[in-house]
């Protein structure tokens, strides 16, 4: 089992938001601590959004409380109703991820009326906002998660794998079964990817040289998850095409399979180049074998369109879908190679990649 940041700074939350209120006297510190455990956010921008919404949301959920116990008391049916009210203006302002702290708030204040109802809906209010400040303060102090580290890793992995897979089916030494079964894994895999992904873009740097560094550097893992998707297109393909594949003669498989061998290592040191272990000079070897198997590939695909129809012949259909999912790859890997020579000759000092091994 994984203990993550983020639970540490749930529990860290709790204790803080119980501590506070307990130092400050209030009753029922428990609400404080079920608000910290909502308003905990991955990022530290996400948590200043979270706290903007949930004062919001909560500010409704308690308005509401009030002027439904001032004029219909606090009746279980009159509790269901305010809720009801509460969620359509919550969601008329568009504060959806606020609905669960909002309808504690809500019933935190309607639990009891008597003389200090006010005041006593006042203090639950402070009380559930001591919690969400807790964890605002808690995401401030602790470092968020090094999510370009998690990005590169989680991303490098997830194309380890795919290219694997094209070179067994290559090869013809995949089982199509495991391969079908894995596709699907593999998908979830690049989501969680993009996932990621979106968290790092939402890192706010507080100098203007890192934000523009970081600009660049969100436009080239752009690229790698984009060309990343390109290659388990062309899997997918293979997997689909295998009948067709294996009816191509000798001669053709060589040069697609040397094709995507030299495509693969292309990749593969492009992912390298990137966090600086690997020199540009390296590659250009590859790079003139991926320019021969190129044309030769060229010039096969067109010499299959002039002798067959393709309205009459699938087989040719099928296998111009697999060609043109390699030379989209192809494509896709050049410009990455552009950005990343780009990206490391502009402000080289400034544009160092330090990627640390991933934490457990």
């Amino acid at each position: 089992m994984k203990l993550g940041a983020r639970i540490f700074k749930t529990g860290i939350a709790i204790v803080l938001a119980l501590f506070v209120t307990e130092l400050l006297g209030l009753p029922s510190p428990v609400f404080a601590g079920i608000a910290a455990v909502f308003a905990v956010q991955p990022t530290i921008y996400r948590s200043y959004l979270s706290i903007i919404e949930q004062i919001q949301g909560n500010l409704i959920g308690a308005v509401i409380a009030v002027l439904f116990v001032l004029l219909f008391g606090s009746n279980i049916l009159v509790v269901g109703l305010a809720a009801i009210i509460a969620i359509s203006l919550i969601l008329k302002f568009k504060l959806e991820k606020t609905i669960g702290l909002a309808l504690v708030t809500m019933i935190a204040i309607m639990e009891v009326s008597h003389d200090l109802f006010i005041q006593y809906a006042f203090i639950r209010f402070a009380t559930i906002m001591i919690g969400v400040f807790s964890s605002f303060l808690i995401n401030l102090i602790f470092l968020p998660p090094k999510y370009e580290t998690k990005l590169y890793h989680r991303m490098s992995d997830a194309t380890e794998d795919i290219l694997k897979w094209i070179r067994l089916s290559t090869r013809h030494a995949s089982e199509f079964h495991l391969l079908k079964s894995d596709l699907e894994k593999l998908k979830e895999k690049l989501i969680k990817v993009d996932q990621i992904y979106l968290l790092y873009k939402e890192e706010r740097d507080y100098f203007k040289a890192n934000s523009v560094v970081k600009a660049r550097k969100l436009v080239v893992y752009r690229q790698m998850i984009s060309v990343t998707y390109r290659s388990l297109e062309i899997l997918k393909r293979l997997n689909r095409y295998e009948n067709e594949l294996s009816q191509l003669p000798e001669d053709v498989k060589n040069v697609m399979k040397e094709q995507l061998d030299c495509l693969l290592t292309y990749h593969e040191q492009l992912l390298l180049r990137f966090i600086g272990k690997m020199h540009s000079q390296t590659e250009s070897e590859v790079q003139n074998e991926v320019n021969i198997y190129r044309k030769e590939l060229m010039n096969f695909m067109i010499k299959e369109i002039q002798t067959q129809n393709t309205e009459d012949n699938i087989h040719t259909f099928h296998l111009l879908h697999i060609f043109s999912a390699i030379f989209e790859y192809d494509e896709q890997l050049g410009h990455l190679e552009t950005l990343i020579t780009s990206f490391q000759s502009y402000h080289t000092e400034d544009n160092e990649v330090d990627i640390e091994e991933e934490e457990e």
